[in-house]
């Protein structure tokens, strides 16, 4: 298998283990310094910015802590070069609240040593204010 190729499936175990709900499997395929970019303006979202593992950690238990079961990740497609790899995404939860999170993504994930070293998620921000943060 080549290097590309793996790095792709790296990324695609990423989703498969948020769909069955195993934050740790998802943070253990991260390297211990891997950071994760949201987007956004400072002040819009409390969720913007670049994230440590450590912090991006607590985001991801506190989702989980606010779904009824585990957010469903489906990849639409995947194209990989080098240590580079971007992937379409769709997800679908179900929040407590009864607000339903149906989301769209594009990412740009880094791969090295086998371990995920960076991921830029780009994703509709005005969707996640609805469902996550609005009163």
């Amino acid at each position: 298998m080549s290097d590309t190729q793996a790095n792709k499936d790296v990324c695609t175990r990423l989703f498969e283990r948020f769909s069955a709900g195993d934050v740790p499997g998802v943070l253990d395929l991260m390297a211990d310094d891997a950071t994760w970019w949201l987007p956004g303006k400072p002040g819009q979202l409390p969720v913007v910015g670049t994230r440590t593992k450590a912090q991006i950690a607590k985001l991801f238990h506190a989702m989980e802590s606010q779904l009824e079961g585990p957010l469903k990740m489906t990849v639409k497609g995947a194209i990989a070069e080098g240590d580079q790899v971007a992937m379409e995404v769709e997800s679908l939860g179900r929040l407590r609240n009864g607000r339903t999170y149906n989301q769209e993504y594009h990412f740009r994930i880094t791969v090295q040593g086998g371990k995920i070293a960076a991921v830029r998620e780009y994703l509709d921000t005005l969707h996640v204010q609805a469902v996550w943060f609005a009163a």
